[in-house]
């Protein structure tokens, strides 16, 4: 039997969302996390926790970051409030060009972590966060007309509130509302097995399902 653990490239492994999800891989029986960070000076914090990192810049050429890898969970984001021109080369360019490179490199699951109205950008037209679900959008996009394996998470806003282990999720919530960073972590660790919530994108909230079972219920 093969107990050789899948790598696993974190995308935006210095950011809050992506530091959950290192250590929740680190500890994995599964899977081995690489995190990607942008500057030397960001090691520190993963090697005290024995996680492997590599460098890696979504403006620049990235590509070598992808050797040996498995399955790719992309979590940096510019939350919408950098400037219309750091949401575009992050959340848009920065995404279409690492789903390029996992189809590439026949990565095995594109996990994305997007964001809720990022389906329907056009209903945010007036509002501050317009540019940033429609990059958000047109990053999604192109995973899905990509032919790879994936799984796209769309949270509420995002808390620093305790892990419940719980959430809501389903293709469309007929709400909004908020949940821990921690919870769309375990999610998206949780949606890189192939058998679970595959080539589907979805939206989660804080619930009452525990997150395996809810994942479960978006199974046709």
């Amino acid at each position: 039997m093969n107990t050789e653990k899948q790598k696993v490239l974190v995308i935006g492994a210095n950011g809050s969302t992506g530091k959950y999800i290192s250590k929740m891989l680190h500890s994995s029986s599964t899977y081995h996390p690489v995190a990607m960070i942008r500057k030397d000076s960001q090691a520190k914090y993963f090697e005290k926790k024995g996680i492997e990192t590599v460098l890696g810049d979504l403006q620049e050429d990235f590509e070598p970051a992808f050797k040996g890898i498995s399955k790719v969970i992309f979590a940096a984001g510019s939350g919408g409030s950098t400037g219309p021109e750091k949401t575009l080369a992050v959340d848009q360019d920065g995404a279409i060009k690492s789903v390029d490179l996992a189809k590439k490199h026949k990565i095995e699951k594109f996990v994305l972590l997007s964001s809720m109205g990022a389906g329907e950008p056009e209903d945010f037209k007036d509002s501050d966060m317009y540019d940033y679900l429609l990059a958000k959008h047109n990053a999604d996009d192109h995973l899905i007309k990509s032919d790879l394996n994936y799984a796209i998470v769309r949270p509420g806003s995002l808390t620093n509130d305790e892990a419940t282990g719980k959430i809501e999720a389903a293709v469309k919530l007929s709400k909004r509302g908020k949940i821990a960073r921690a919870d769309v972590a375990q999610t998206l660790v949780d949606v890189l097995d192939s058998k679970i919530a595959s080539v589907i994108s979805f939206e989660i909230l804080e619930g009452e399902d525990k997150i395996k079972d809810a994942l479960k219920k978006l199974q046709p």
